[in-house]
C-alpha cells in the first residue's frame, strides 16, 4: 500500500470493521481455549508442567487464606512463612508467589481457601468473570447507542480482551478491580451511595484508588466520597474483629519486603510492571530517578484529571480518563491489572460512536485493546515498554484543554445568551 494511502487509512481507521472485529476475536478466543487445554492436558494434579501452582498468583490467595482459617493470619505477611506454606502445598520446587495485598483480601481468601484448590481456583474466576461482563453491559447500556448492542458483539469484543485470558491464567483479580470500577462509574449519578460502596470495595488494591479522591472532589461527588470512606473503615473493623488486630503491623512490615524487592529490585521482572516507574529501572535508571519520573506522572495526571472532572465534558470520557489515570498513578501496575482498560474503552468507543472518532482514534483504541498481549513479550525481548506510552497517550488525548470547556465559561456563556435574548425582547 502506498504511504499516503496508508496514512489516510490509519487516520479514518474505516479497515476496522465489525466483521474484521468478530475475526479477531474469534481468532484470539480459539487461541486462548486450545491454551488453556494444553495446560490442563499437561498438569501433574494442581501444578502445570513446569511445576509452577495451576493459576499462579492465586496460589499465594489459597495458601494465605489456608493460614487465616488455621488462625494464622498474619503469617501471609511473612515471605519465608508465606513459601513454606506454599512449598508443603504445590511441592518444594514451586516458585514462591508472594501475599502483596491489605488485611482486607483476606475476607475473600479465607472462604475460597475452605474448598479443594483448584475448586476454589474455578469459583474465584466465575465469581469475579460474571461481574465483570455485567457491569461492562450496564457501562454500555447507560452511555454507548442502541447500535453498540446489535448481534452482542460487544460481548464478544469483552471476553476475548487480551487482559482477560492473563488474569484467568494468573488467577488474578483483574476482573473484580474492573467490575468495581464500572459498577461505581454506573451508579455514581444515579445512586451516588452504592457507588461510594463500591469504589470503598477497591481498598483491597488500594494503589488503584489514588486518582478517586481527585475526580470525586473535582466533580463534588460528596455523598460518594463519604459512603467510599464509611466502607473502608467498615472493612478495618471487620477484618480486625475476624482475624485480629495483629494482622495490620504484619500488613506494614510487609511492605517493605514488597516495596524493595518486587518493586526497586524488579523481583518478578520490570517488563511485567506497567508503570513509569519500571520503565526507568528497566532502562537502568537509579531508584531516585524512577521515583522522581513516576512522581511528575502521578502529580501531572492529577493535575489533569481534576481539571477534566472539573469541566461540562461528556461523563463517558471522565469515566475513561480516570480508569487510565488510577493505572498511570501508580508504580505498582502489572499487565494482568490492564483489566482496568476495559471499562475505559468501553467508554472511549460508546462515545466515539455517539459523536464520531477522530482522526486515528479507532486505530488508538484498537492497540489500546491489544496492548495487555504484546506489552510483557515486547519489553521481554526487546526492553521497549508498550503500555504506559500508550495510556499515557490516550489518557493526554482525552483531556486535552481545547476539548472541554470549565463550567464557569459555560454559566458564564448561558448568562451572556439569556441577556442578548432578553435585549432583544425589549421594546425600543
Amino acid at each position: 500500500m502506498e504511504p499516503g494511502r496508508l496514512l489516510l487509512a490509519l487516520r479514518s481507521g474505516d479497515f476496522i470493521t465489525r466483521e474484521r472485529i468478530r475475526i479477531w476475536c474469534i481468532a484470539l478466543l480459539t487461541a486462548y481455549t486450545a491454551s488453556l487445554v494444553y495446560l490442563f492436558a499437561t498438569a501433574h494434579g494442581a501444578n502445570d508442567y513446569q511445576g509452577r501452582p495451576l493459576g499462579t498468583d492465586f496460589s499465594n490467595v489459597y495458601v494465605a487464606g489456608q493460614s487465616a482459617l488455621h488462625g494464622d493470619a498474619a503469617s501471609p505477611f511473612n515471605p519465608a512463612e508465606q513459601y513454606k506454606h506454599e512449598q508443603a502445598l504445590f511441592g518444594a520446587k514451586t516458585p514462591f508467589f508472594g501475599w502483596h495485598y491489605p488485611p482486607f483480601f483476606l475476607l475473600i481468601a479465607a472462604p475460597l481457601a475452605a474448598f479443594p484448590y483448584l475448586s476454589a481456583l474455578l469459583i474465584w474466576q466465575l465469581a469475579t468473570f460474571c461481574p465483570y461482563l455485567a457491569s461492562i453491559r450496564a457501562l454500555l447500556r447507560k452511555f454507548a447507542e442502541p447500535q453498540v448492542f446489535t448481534d452482542n458483539l460487544w460481548m464478544l469484543v469483552a471476553v476475548a480482551f487480551p487482559a482477560v485470558f492473563m488474569n484467568i491464567t494468573h488467577g488474578h483479580n483483574g476482573f473484580l478491580s474492573a467490575a468495581l470500577m464500572a459498577g461505581g462509574l454506573v451508579c455514581l449519578e444515579c445512586k451516588p451511595v452504592l457507588a461510594g460502596v463500591l469504589f470503598g470495595l477497591m481498598a483491597y488494591k488500594p494503589q488503584f484508588g489514588l486518582m478517586l479522591p481527585i475526580a470525586l472532589i473535582a466533580g463534588g461527588h460528596w455523598r460518594t466520597m463519604a459512603a467510599a470512606a464509611c466502607t473502608i473503615c467498615g472493612l478495618a473493623a471487620i477484618t480486625t474483629i475476624v482475624f485480629g488486630p495483629q494482622v495490620w503491623p504484619a500488613f506494614l512490615d510487609s511492605m517493605s519486603f514488597t516495596r524493595t524487592v518486587i518493586l526497586e529490585e524488579g523481583g518478578a521482572g520490570f517488563f511485567k510492571i506497567q508503570s513509569a516507574f519500571a520503565w526507568v529501572r528497566m532502562w537502568d535508571g537509579s531508584v531516585a530517578l524512577a521515583y522522581a519520573v513516576q512522581g511528575l506522572v502521578t502529580i501531572g495526571a492529577a493535575f489533569l484529571l481534576f481539571r477534566l472532572w472539573r469541566t461540562d465534558a461528556p461523563f463517558a470520557r471522565k469515566g475513561a480518563a480516570l480508569c487510565l489515570a488510577a493505572l498511570l498513578a501508580t508504580p505498582y501496575s502489572f499487565d494482568y491489572d490492564m483489566m482496568a482498560l476495559a471499562p475505559a474503552i468501553a467508554l472511549m468507543v460508546s462515545e466515539g460512536v455517539h459523536r464520531g472518532f477522530r482522526s486515528y482514534e479507532r486505530v488508538a483504541l484498537a492497540g489500546l485493546w491489544l496492548m495487555p498481549l504484546v506489552a510483557r513479550p515486547v519489553a521481554s525481548v526487546t526492553l521497549l515498554p508498550v503500555g504506559v506510552p500508550m495510556m499515557l497517550a490516550m489518557f493526554l488525548l482525552l483531556t486535552r484543554a481545547d476539548q472541554v470547556r470549565s463550567k464557569t465559561m459555560v454559566w458564564r456563556e448561558l448568562e451572556l445568551a439569556k441577556d442578548a435574548i432578553v435585549s432583544q425582547k425589549k421594546p425600543l
